[in-house]
């Protein structure tokens, strides 16, 4: 496996290692406890970018090389590839590129069963789009709403509170793409 394929926490630790420094020595460089830095290491818990560039600073290097991807990245992602994810009022959540919240987008397949609605999400940066592949959905846009079905799409500026909602009696799926990374 190429190291640019990496998790972020296994990145660092081969890092780490390849510097020949133990997680406290790391940990006394960037000024981080030895328990985060191991907690990091295994994927366990998130990371500000700002714990991120202290941690590459300890090890002498920087967010751009840190996130470069290699020449043989990964093209095509197959079904198990998609990862389901718990999300409350949802039924189906998949995550279809793994990893993708270190790419420019995250594209989700979302299924709402009939009354169920999205979690409404706050103003942020990025672009989202939205591709309803079966069924009916309503997208709340700050104070706007729009009705959409199957084959019908949205683009946004993610600068209002949104969230979708399927008020129908049927099944609705749709697939949600957003730039940079939110979900």
């Amino acid at each position: 496996m190429d190291i640019k394929e990496f998790k972020i926490g296994e990145k660092i630790k081969f890092f780490r290692q390849a510097n020949d420094l133990t997680q406290e020595e790391l940990a006394e460089r960037a000024n981080l406890t030895k328990g985060f830095i191991s907690q990091v290491e295994r994927d366990i818990t998130s990371l500000s970018v700002e714990s991120l560039a202290q941690i590459l600073d300890a090890l002498d290097g920087n967010l751009s090389d840190f996130f470069k991807k290699s020449a043989e990245e990964k093209i095509v992602f197959s079904k198990k590839d998609k990862i389901i994810v718990e999300r409350e009022n949802i039924t189906k959540y998949e995550v279809l590129i793994p990893g993708a919240t270190n790419w420019e987008m995250d594209p989700v397949l979302v299924t709402l069963s009939p009354n169920e609605k999205s979690e409404e999400d706050e103003p942020h940066i990025g672009d989202e789009f939205g591709y309803v592949l079966k069924g009916k959905i309503i997208l709340t846009y700050g104070k706007r709403t729009f009705k959409l079905k199957t084959g019908d799409c949205f683009y946004f500026t993610a600068n209002k509170q949104h969230f979708i909602e399927n008020k129908s009696n049927k099944q609705a799926v749709l697939l949600w793409v957003s730039s940079p990374p939110s979900f």
